[in-house]
């Protein structure tokens, strides 16, 4: 078979990476950086951990340490397979398979805080934008039927920034007011994650709950980065002159001509000196090529990308990881909110409830454009 230009096309390598064991063989979980309470935390549609390894730290990306935060995990829950053993191979053996839309909030343990980036797709701006009304429009009702049983002290959920506008912000509006039911004051942060050392074009929702009985709420994190991204080829210069399995998962990519029709729709040549296009779950969709080389960026570099640590195995096929990859919150993004819940419940940087912020208690339709 030829491609548009007459020339043959190149068949995809199927190559598994190489690898002796994940982060947590190397890395083990160790106490927190600093003395003090661990706060137990519950994990909901967790997949390959990128927001659970953000709120435990202990990790180097970027040549920079990120410590230890004072949470633990000791449930995280997801359906997906490829999620699931991509987790226990780096984290922690507390991620087990439960159908969240089918599980009981009583046969789950008690926590002092809940997490859960719930699935986005409905509300994507590339993907089928039925909201509410979709396949898992509704897989949010988890965390509140958690939040009725349990009580944590704190919940974060994470999403798309597209979900904000959806139906002029009615479907934001909708799962603020049924989280709020349950006895729980909520704000929405809105990251926009270059401007906190990430480096690619990524902006994500954080919907951050207390309980009404607690006082005060944890503050935003400022901008580490406002004024100086940290960009795509600081990011991955070290792996330009590596193309196997000295790192893990660097010989993985897929074999993508660029397009020869069309204004070359879907190609996207990531540029020197700026962040890198939005890393998505659906690579075959929007084609990501190096900023210097002559292909597309590698698994290893994709995963660099989201701020997973180099010794973060992703062990399957180069699509499987890809896709666990896109979908994963970046754990730098993770430890950055982490640390504001964890300034709140330690009693330190507890910010006014009659505080400004990206979107307040009694919210209208209006505000929801603000920074989106």
């Amino acid at each position: 078979m030829k491609r548009k230009d007459g020339r043959p096309k190149v068949r995809a390598k199927r190559n598994l990476p190489e690898f002796e064991g994940g982060l947590r063989d190397k890395h083990p979980r160790l106490a927190s950086d600093k003395t003090g309470k661990q706060h137990k935390t519950v994990s909901m549609f967790s997949g390959c951990g990128g927001m659970d390894l953000g709120f435990e730290g202990g990790f180097e990306v970027y040549g920079t340490h990120y410590e230890r935060r004072p949470f633990k995990i000791i449930a995280a829950y997801d359906n997906l397979d490829d999620a699931l053993e991509t987790y226990r191979l780096n984290i922690g053996d507390e991620a087990k398979n439960l159908d969240l839309e089918k599980a009981e909030a009583r046969d789950l343990p008690a926590a002092d805080v809940l997490i859960g980036g719930f699935p986005c797709q409905d509300f994507s701006s590339s993907g089928p934008k039925t909201g509410l009304a979709g396949e898992r429009g509704q897989l949010y009702t988890s965390l509140a039927r958690y939040m009725h049983h349990h009580r944590p002290k704190v919940v974060v959920g994470e999403n798309v920034p597209h979900l904000g506008r959806l139906s002029g912000g009615s479907y934001l509006e909708r799962i603020l007011e049924d989280f709020e039911a349950e006895g729980y004051s909520f704000r929405v942060w809105n990251i926009h994650c270059p401007s906190y050392g990430l480096p690619q074009s990524r902006r994500r929702l954080f919907l951050i709950g207390v309980r009404n009985d607690l006082s005060g709420f944890p503050q935003k994190p400022k901008p580490t980065h406002a004024n100086s991204y940290f960009t795509v080829d600081q990011a991955l210069h070290d792996l330009e002159a590596i193309g196997d399995e000295k790192v893990t998962n660097q010989s993985q990519y897929f074999i993508a001509s660029r397009a020869t029709s069309g204004g070359g729709q879907g190609d996207h040549t990531n540029k020197r000196n700026d962040v890198a296009y939005c890393i998505r779950a659906n690579a075959r969709g929007r084609i990501q090529f190096h900023y210097a080389l002559d292909r597309r960026l590698t698994v290893r570099e994709c995963a660099r990308l989201q701020s997973f640590p180099d010794d973060f195995v992703f062990p399957f096929t180069t699509q499987r990881n890809l896709t666990l990859i896109g979908n994963a919150v970046p754990p730098i993004i993770g430890h950055l909110v982490a640390g504001s819940i964890a300034a709140f419940l330690d009693g330190n940087n507890a910010q006014d409830m009659n505080d400004t912020c990206d979107f307040r208690s009694t919210r209208n339709v209006s505000q929801l454009s603000l920074a989106l």
